[in-house]
């Protein structure tokens, strides 16, 4: 009995599919902050660039 619980205690300390769904939540997480990051800093040009594209568009359908 004593060795199958020391058997059962090696087998859960030896599976890594925890530690494999810990490490996709940690890349999935920094990749969500880049993005944020990345939105932050673009977003000021993208609000420009768009704006130019919904002026370009009133003005052709106005003509």
């Amino acid at each position: 009995m004593f060795n199958r619980l020391l058997a059962m205690k090696h087998a859960y300390l030896k599976d890594e599919k925890g530690a494999t769904a810990i490490e996709y939540g940690l890349i999935a997480g920094l990749l969500s902050l880049l993005i944020v990051a990345g939105l932050v800093v673009a977003g000021p040009q993208l609000e420009i660039i768009f704006d130019n594209i919904g002026t370009s568009l009133s003005d052709a359908n106005a003509g």
